[in-house]
Parts: C-alpha cells; structure tokens; sequence
C-alpha cells in the first residue's frame, strides 16, 4: 500500500480522535521509526537507574554472553534445531590487556543435535562464535576471546542449576 493510499485513513483517524497520533513507517526503508522512538521517549517518566550505568543489563555478564551466543544458535539453526539446547558461560576470564576471554558450552540432548550445531567442518559452530562474539565486543565495549564447545547431555533441560542460573523457578519445585 502507497503512503498516499494511507494518509486518508490517518487523516479519519486524527478527526474521530481515534489515536493521540499516527505514524506512517516503512519496515523496508526504516523511515518514521525515529519519529516513534522520540513520541515514546518523550512520555517516559524518569525513574531512578535499576542498575548500574556501566552495566549492559540487568543481568550479569556471564548470562548476557551466553543469550547473546544462544540468540545465535536459534537465527542460524531456526530450521534445524528444535529449542534442545543451552548454552552455559563456564569460564570468565579477565586478561591484563582488557579483554576477556569466555569459555561456553553449548548443551544439546542428542548426538545428532551435536552434529547440526557443529556443521561441516566445524563451518556453523564457527559463524556461531563470530557473531556472537562481534555483538558481545559491541556490549561490551572490549575485545573478546570466545571458545565454544557443544556436549550432548540429554537431560540438560532438568538441571534445576540452569533455570536458578536464569532467574526462573526450576518446573515443578
């Protein structure tokens, strides 16, 4: 539909007093997504920080890295892999020079699964680690050295540690 098919039907809406006010925004082009993002910050009462300014989020760093890296898995497996798997930040490793080095393991319940995550010649693992590490530097702020490593543990979804670890009640406790 053409902006100038649109501008009636906004025209209608401002004179019922349908809406406060209406935007037109192309997905495609990105165009009036600022003007949203200005309405919205224009009529969000101030509040008081929830954590600290040099925080990235409200949660810790070692679970941001392995959402981040999860978030990965799911937009290059989306097809392939069934919501089996977690990742785990095992190690966080400060280094002199500023960076950080985050060993994760990224659990699947079969071998199979392994085997998808993996990929030819270690080729989907590797995008993987790529991606996730270039938004974890961005988050971050620093250079980061990210080792991922896939385990099968079939059982990986009943570790009452994995949903304490998330901020979630473990199912049926």
């Amino acid at each position: 539909m053409k902006r100038t098919d649109l501008l009636p039907l906004v025209e209608r809406f401002h004179a019922e007093g349908v809406f406060e006010d209406v935007f037109l925004i192309s997905a495609l082009k990105g165009e009036g997504v600022a003007d949203v993002a200005a309405w919205v910050a224009s009529r969000m009462p101030e509040g008081p920080w929830l954590y600290p300014e040099d925080q990235a989020a409200d949660i810790t760093s070692r679970l941001l890295a392995a959402e981040v890296t999860r978030e990965k898995i799911y937009l290059r497996l989306h097809d392939e892999l069934p919501y089996s798997s977690a990742v785990e930040t095992e190690k966080w490793e400060e280094r002199r020079d500023g960076s950080v080095k985050i060993d994760q393991v990224i659990y699947v319940q079969r071998d199979g699964q392994k085997a998808i995550v993996l990929g030819k010649k270690g080729a989907t693992i590797k995008t993987i680690g790529e991606l996730a590490r270039t938004e974890l530097e961005t988050l971050f702020g620093r250079r980061v050295h990210l080792f991922l490593f896939v385990k099968v543990r079939e059982d990986w979804d009943n570790n009452t540690e994995h949903y304490k670890e998330i901020g979630l009640d473990f199912p049926n406790e």
